[in-house]
């Protein structure tokens, strides 16, 4: 061999491996190109109008209604309650009702409003709106005015109201434990001990029979008969 031919051989070799470390380059590149761009976070802009729904749902969440309740509740006064809040749980805020309250001509699941008035009778004031008339459209007119008919009660029963009373009953053998909580004076731990009663002795034969157990006396039994069934 001369020295030309030796000289001309690893120009060879060297043009090969060039074009060997060009052509990995040319299909190595574009994989770490893409492995990059896939760990680069993507960024969403969003619309006008997805920030206004959510502005608007986050508003929504955080709506609270004026509440004034009066009458046979512990704690007479305005609250402040949560957007979709019934009557009943306004009256638990007002530390629930008196011994001598009467919710017979009051929807306890009716949803309140901003600046409503709840006001809970007596069983003494709800007996002398029945001696004007038995008629249940008197009653209904007498709850609205109430004592004093300068104030306007707005937490009655009304027209649709009453057609749904006879079917709104609480029924002992088939209520919910969430059931058993519209009813007035009712906690957890009474509507748990009505349920537990039921299981052990087959469910109520009579609506008296609720006085049976623990902690459901006469006097919370005559402020949820009218709302039980059977």
């Amino acid at each position: 061999m001369t020295f030309t031919y030796q000289h001309r051989k690893q120009i060879f070799f060297l043009v090969l491996l060039f074009l060997f470390l060009l052509g990995g380059a040319f299909f190595l590149v574009p994989k770490l190109s893409k492995k990059e761009k896939k760990n680069t976070p993507t960024l969403v802009l969003k619309t006008a109008k997805e920030e206004k729904q959510k502005s608007d749902q986050e508003e929504k969440i955080t709506s609270f209604f004026q509440v004034d309740i009066k009458g046979a509740v512990q704690q007479p006064g305005i609250y402040s309650v949560q957007e979709g809040s019934r009557v009943i749980d306004v009256i638990r805020l007002a530390g629930d009702l008196t011994e001598n309250a009467d919710t017979s001509v009051i929807n306890l699941s009716k949803k309140v409003f901003d600046e409503m008035v709840i006001i809970v009778y007596t069983k003494e004031e709800v007996q002398n709106f029945k001696q004007v008339k038995e008629q249940e459209d008197i009653v209904q007119k007498k709850c609205v005015e109430g004592p004093n008919s300068s104030v306007s009660n707005d937490a009655c029963l009304d027209e649709e109201d009453d057609e749904r009373a006879s079917s709104s009953k609480v029924s002992l053998n088939n209520a919910s434990k969430e059931e058993f909580l519209t009813l007035p004076g009712i906690g957890e731990s009474k509507a748990e001990a009505i349920i537990k009663y039921r299981e052990e002795h087959g469910g109520f034969q009579a609506i008296e029979e609720v006085k049976e157990v623990s902690g459901i006396g006469e006097s919370l039994y005559n402020q949820i008969k009218e709302d039980l069934t059977l």
